[in-house]
């Protein structure tokens, strides 16, 4: 595309992430996490939040490269901490009500070859660190979102038969579409979009189902869900009533399952990236929730590790429902990006659930949220099993059946 033309992309991109993703409110603070090579939309992002009334702007800046060596040569002491300096940081951002900003830029084989302790020792003292962040998050008690550009590595993976020189733009294109930046009004285009969403939530939630029966090649499973569950969508609300959509793009509607109500077996459809590794074909056997078998074509030993990270890492938190046909799902590419990839399939979350997937749920302490069967967990992670062959019935309480998913789209 022409330079004027990507250039009044990247703007309306970045004023849409500040008014529409985070929706910067007059004088709250903004933090921002962002790679280096994302410094010309971030910069954009900065201006238009200031431009909202923003108070301040904090921009935390990561090196993949630097990343890299740390995995390789730091000493292994290292991966048992986290920075208490930064915990803090995120914590002063919450308890002022702020709102987060993640720009990914990935590299999906950053870490690929480094010992699965490493990554999973981090990953683990980052949890525990920043415990109090991860509670607002998953409360809906701070705005926050997640927004994507490529990188020249990503673009590689994803469009690895095209021309070096054109991946980036080819991915760029496929990004402005995905978060509808063609539409010639496009924050008008998301409230419209939403509402779409909400309306099949809505619908759900009327149906007042008990148990989904999944079906398709290498998946048969089925989930109990609580009895006070909501399907919601992507839109979420603070309790200051600030609206604000956590994953740009979204095509999702999801809800919580009971902790120990998940059993028979699944098996994935997309490559799941993880923590700068791919991890492939990998199926699940669950036995009153548990995670009791696994097996993955490449990348078992991350997927173990991070199923063993804690005990809620092997117990899933989250169900989510996206038809096959789907404005992602139709472009046919595979973006190696769960953030895209999870909103072109139904997918499934290990780890922690939501508890405002349950009637009342937003301060419920961590044993109401046992009492309540939701998974408490330090991971949450999000993996793609949908197709064009999935069918899934909603079971309701008398046993009757209905109909939800026919050849992988909505069947009412």
């Amino acid at each position: 595309m022409l330079h004027k033309e990507f250039q009044q992309k990247l703007d309306q991109y970045a004023e849409l992430a500040v008014k529409v993703g985070v929706n910067v409110q007059e004088g709250q603070d903004l933090w921002v996490a962002a790679p280096l090579g994302t410094e010309e939309l971030v910069r954009k992002v900065v201006r238009h939040a200031y431009k909202a009334g923003a108070r301040s702007v904090h921009v935390q800046w990561e090196d993949e490269d630097i990343i890299r060596t740390h995995y390789e040569l730091a000493p292994e002491e290292t991966f048992q901490e986290y920075p208490i300096w930064l915990a803090e940081a995120h914590e002063w951002v919450v308890d002022r009500k702020g709102a987060f900003l993640q720009v990914e830029a990935p590299d999906p084989d950053l870490l690929k070859g480094i010992d699965p302790n490493r990554i999973q020792d981090f990953e683990k003292a980052k949890g525990l660190a920043l415990d109090h962040f991860f509670e607002a998050i998953d409360n809906d008690s701070v705005s926050w979102s997640i927004i994507a550009m490529p990188s020249h590595k990503w673009a590689s993976k994803v469009f690895p038969q095209l021309e070096v020189e054109k991946r980036v733009e080819a991915l760029w294109e496929r990004i402005f579409t995905a978060v509808r930046i063609d539409a010639e009004d496009p924050v008008s285009e998301w409230k419209n979009h939403i509402e779409t969403l909400k309306a099949k939530a809505e619908e759900l939630n009327n149906m007042n189902i008990r148990t989904l029966h999944y079906n398709a090649e290498g998946t048969d499973l089925t989930i109990e869900l609580h009895e006070d569950h909501l399907w919601l969508t992507g839109a979420s609300k603070t309790p200051e009533g600030t609206d604000f959509i956590a994953n740009m793009p979204t095509e999702e509607v999801y809800t919580v399952p009971v902790r120990t109500g998940v059993n028979g077996i699944v098996k994935s459809t997309k490559p799941l990236a993880y923590n700068g590794n791919v991890i492939e074909d990998l199926t699940l056997r669950f036995e009153n929730g548990k995670i009791v078998e696994m097996e993955a074509r490449e990348g078992k030993d991350i997927l173990k590790k991070m199923i063993e990270t804690d005990e809620g890492a092997s117990y899933l938190g989250e169900v989510a429902l996206v038809p096959h046909r789907s404005p992602i799902s139709d472009t046919g590419v595979l973006f190696f990006n769960t953030l895209f990839d999870e909103n072109a399939s139904n997918h499934l979350a290990i780890g922690s659930s939501y508890p405002t997937c349950i009637k009342n749920g937003n301060n419920l302490t961590d044993e109401k949220k046992q009492e309540k069967g939701l998974n408490e967990s330090i991971v949450h992670e999000d993996f793609m099993i949908g197709s064009s062959q999935m069918d899934i019935d909603g079971i309701l309480s008398d046993g009757s059946r209905i109909a939800i998913f026919r050849d992988g789209n909505w069947a009412f």
